[in-house]
């Protein structure tokens, strides 16, 4: 009886009498071929020019090609160095007045970058899409933006009393991919960055009488 024989990336098979060379089935992709040992995968179903699976292949259990694939990719996006996550605050100096509308801010720009998966070039379109911010007084927001330096205010906070706070703002990175200029995907996971503690400085205004 021939050897199961399973392969990662997406379930594929070419005939054997399409090959140079006769090693029956050649299979791409997490499937049991039952016609023999095969090398290693050609190609992936979403390459142009991919041939159906024929009757000699069927799906192994258990193994979801497409969800191989994109595991594959996230752990390549998990390994792309994103940007440290940095907390500006404004008014500078990390010291602000109670009852003032303090300003929050980071950057986390757009990262277009290519990898390698499988064998092939992974184009990834990587995105900030989430931001959370804690003021260090108990309270935090959720964001869809980095915020912006002043004068525009886009994530803004008053203290009601003074203190040294502990802020800080933990972004969370979401990728698309594809593969040979194919159809963009969504990768399923994100990747998480957390800023360093920044201690603010809280104080009361104190009026000074001048001549």
């Amino acid at each position: 009886m021939a050897a199961r024989q399973s392969y990662v990336d997406s379930s594929v098979c070419v005939p054997g009498l399409m090959l140079p060379f006769r090693i029956g089935d050649l299979c791409a992709g997490r499937v049991a071929c039952t016609d023999g040992e095969l090398a290693p995968y050609v190609r992936a179903a979403f390459m142009s020019g991919s041939v159906a699976r024929p009757s000699a292949c069927t799906p192994a259990p258990s193994q979801d090609p497409v969800a191989v694939v994109n595991a594959a990719v996230y752990q390549a996006f998990r390994e792309v160095p994103l940007p440290e996550a940095v907390l500006q605050i404004q008014p500078p100096d990390q010291v602000t007045l109670v009852n003032l509308e303090t300003n929050f801010f980071t950057t986390a720009a757009p990262i277009a970058t290519t990898v390698t998966v499988l064998g092939y070039a992974v184009e990834l379109d990587i995105t900030a899409t989430s931001f959370v911010w804690d003021f260090g007084d108990g309270t935090t927001t959720t964001t869809a933006t980095p915020g912006a330096p002043y004068p525009d205010l886009d994530v803004t906070h008053p203290y009601s009393r003074v203190g040294t706070y502990e802020t800080s703002v933990t972004v969370t990175w979401s990728a698309d991919f594809r593969v040979d200029g194919g159809a963009w995907q969504t990768v399923d996971g994100t990747v998480v960055m957390a800023s360093e503690p920044v201690a603010l400085d809280v104080r009361e205004a104190t009026p000074v009488l001048t001549d």
